[in-house]
């Protein structure tokens, strides 16, 4: 494996198990350098806390990325998470015409919403530039949540596999290359991925754990990345990542008071090992 570098450009919470305190282990851990951006920082995350600072770094991307252009750096591959508006939306694309290398992986995660509704923080104007953004991915990884807004298509919690593959047609409409949809569950007490690479659809499918935790989705993302950089098929980077995170969940529940975030550190040996 050639020595790779990636950029993830997402935010940075201080305290919370999730975004840059989650992709930039995760995806070292994988062997890969990892470069960040951070879209804002934050003294904790926002679920579960009260009260928390938030410096946003809108402004300071543009200047980033034109000393990165002086300086001649590149990246073998791009990941963006959370994005705290649209303006932003609109540098990373500049971001990413102006730095991806020849080849570059480029990772959309539209973390916008869940459970049926868009983050506080967001609105449909948000959604019109993430549909943009969209365009650039070379796999997008949206929940079912995220791709019902993106592709202005009913939420539903029971649903068949006709109706996914909907979503993925026209979220492959918006321009994504490839598109792997997390949390879909067929059958009670299960849930998996369905990946769509090449034109062809496959599901993994393994038990669902009850109780949600914050970040998983972020540290899901963070080792398919990880792992597809690592030489892995999409379908297999899905599979790591979906073990990786079954992982970390029942970690997790050994602690009952650690509700702010998933206990990932103490199993990326378990990571490592899947690579």
């Amino acid at each position: 494996m050639n020595y790779k570098r990636i950029l993830t450009i997402q935010d940075i919470s201080c305290v919370g198990q999730c975004s840059l305190t989650v992709a930039l282990p995760i995806i070292s851990a994988c062997g890969i350098e990892t470069s960040v951006l951070p879209s804002a920082v934050l003294s904790t995350h926002t679920a579960g806390f009260t009260g928390f600072t938030c410096r946003d770094l809108t402004d300071d991307m543009p200047d980033i990325c034109a000393h990165w252009k002086k300086e001649g750096i590149t990246f073998d591959g791009i990941y963006t998470g959370y994005l705290g508006s649209a303006k932003q939306i609109e540098y990373v694309k500049n971001i990413v015409d102006a730095t991806a290398a020849e080849g570059c992986l480029v990772v959309v995660d539209p973390a916008m919403a869940d459970n049926g509704k868009l983050y506080p923080a967001f609105d449909i104007d948000f959604v019109a530039e993430m549909k943009k953004l969209c365009a650039d991915a070379d796999y997008l990884l949206p929940n079912i949540t995220e791709a019902c807004f993106l592709t202005d298509m009913e939420y539903r919690t029971n649903y068949d596999s006709a109706y996914i593959d909907e979503l993925i047609k026209k979220l492959c409409s918006l321009g994504a290359k490839n598109v792997i949809i997390t949390g879909v569950s067929y059958k009670e007490g299960h849930t998996g991925v369905v990946v769509f690479e090449n034109g062809e659809s496959q599901y993994y499918e393994h038990r669902q754990i009850a109780g949600g935790i914050h970040g998983t989705g972020d540290i899901y993302a963070s080792a398919f990345v990880g792992a597809k950089l690592r030489g892995k098929t999409a379908f297999e980077a899905a599979k790591i990542a979906a073990d990786y995170v079954v992982e970390c969940i029942m970690e997790s529940k050994k602690d009952p008071n650690h509700t702010y975030g998933a206990r990932f550190e103490p199993v990326l040996g378990k990571l490592i090992s899947m690579l």
